[in-house]
């Protein structure tokens, strides 16, 4: 067993997980997050934040020992994804054509959250520092230590301080750590904002996700569990700030006229706007720091790619310290930047292109994109490899 001890800034779901799983294998976790960790009440509405959890990272939050502890009330398997173009052949994915119960499930963000909190409180190897943020980062080499050790310090905002071997950034793409530590990123601005919308149906639930692609940018469909669904619409920010703005009498009637048809009627209950940005660091750690999650890289969510990204760099830095425990911390966290950042880039960039492409109005692209579609559709095996490497499944 490693018995290490961890500094953890940010105790959201990659945070909360890594904590979690370190925890198990013996490590002293010291957990920093700024903002109030609650525990959700079954009967509150759906919350905007939710995420499409792939089979892989339904198998670490199984490892975590948390996936039977998300209420199945809000809890969505979907076996269907369709994704197509105003006019064009619809290229759609099915659990059945690869053996599989499903492709994936839909969750809210805070209940993944919650229960992961739920099972750190019961552990005695972590301390929690709640409601208080991160102040200043120190590192130097413990000269008595035979090993020569790098050392971390963190002072939080009420001067208390800790020591640990390791740090990781699991702050977010804002993250207050990356910025401390100067790690240069590149970014910029997709010119675009996505708004949320929180609807109830006349139907049953529904198990099948599906996007549209518009020059305006591309309108999705995610099942929630019950007669619940989450619309996602791209647009201009000048549009999306439009949207916002409208009662959700006057939303619903905008979609009506404005969003693909919904074979249903439903109900507007929430919404909530964001701008679209790309990050990536250039460098993933500094000397026993490192970065993990979003704090590392956003990615565009047209795919719904991004919680799945980061419990992938997760589960590769919790292999690299549990199996590599003879390996300095700064050589394991060579590693996993090795490791992480190629993957993590291709997955950026296929993104990119496909959300340029799906969005340009050039009308040979557009040819091509029909015509790609369609190619895709009746792909057999290819199609089929490409959605099991998206869940995780080898």
């Amino acid at each position: 067993m490693a018995n290490r001890e961890i500094i953890i800034v940010g105790g959201g779901m990659v945070g909360a997980l890594s904590a979690l799983l370190l925890a198990k294998h013996g490590d002293t976790l010291h957990l920093i997050e700024k903002s109030p960790v609650l525990m959700p009440e079954q009967g509150e509405p759906f919350d905007l934040r939710v995420s499409a959890f792939s089979a892989q990272s339904k198998h670490l939050l199984e490892q975590a020992g948390v996936w039977d502890d998300i209420p199945l009330d809000r809890l969505c398997a979907y076996q269907g994804l369709e994704t197509w173009e105003k006019g064009s052949q619809k290229l759609a994915f099915s659990s059945d054509d690869i053996g599989a119960e499903q492709l994936g499930y839909i969750a809210e963000n805070r209940w993944i959250q919650a229960v992961l909190w739920q099972r750190l409180k019961q552990l005695a190897n972590v301390h929690f520092y709640e409601q208080t943020e991160v102040v200043n980062i120190t590192q130097h080499v413990d000269t008595e230590n035979k090993n020569s050790q790098r050392i971390v310090t963190v002072t939080l905002a009420d001067q208390q301080t800790i020591r640990a071997d390791l740090l990781l950034a699991c702050d977010g793409g804002n993250s207050g750590v990356r910025k401390h530590l100067q790690l240069p990123v590149t970014s910029w601005d997709y010119r675009q904002h996505c708004l949320l919308i929180n609807i109830t149906t006349d139907s049953a639930q529904q198990s099948v996700t599906w996007q549209e692609f518009r020059e305006t940018g591309p309108c999705a469909f995610l099942p929630l569990a019950g007669n619940n669904a989450s619309l996602v619409w791209y647009h201009s920010p000048q549009k999306i700030k439009l949207l916002q703005s409208l009662n959700n009498q006057q939303l619903k009637q905008t979609i009506l006229a404005e969003f693909p048809k919904l074979e249903f009627d439903f109900e507007v209950h929430n919404k909530g706007g964001f701008p679209l940005t790309r990050r990536h660091a250039k460098k993933y750690y500094q000397g026993s720091v490192v970065l993990v999650g979003d704090a590392a890289h956003t990615i565009n969510p047209l795919a719904g790619q991004g919680v799945n990204l980061g419990f992938k760099d997760v589960q590769c830095l919790v292999e690299l310290l549990t199996q590599c425990s003879d390996l300095s911390i700064p050589e394991i966290l060579k590693r996993y930047q090795c490791q992480r950042r190629p993957a993590n880039l291709l997955m950026q960039t296929g993104m990119d292109v496909f959300y340029k492409v799906s969005k340009s109005d050039d009308p040979l692209i557009r040819i091509i994109r029909k015509s790609f579609l369609g190619v895709a559709q009746q792909s057999g095996q290819i199609k089929n490899r490409v959605m099991r490497y998206a869940m995780g499944i080898n």
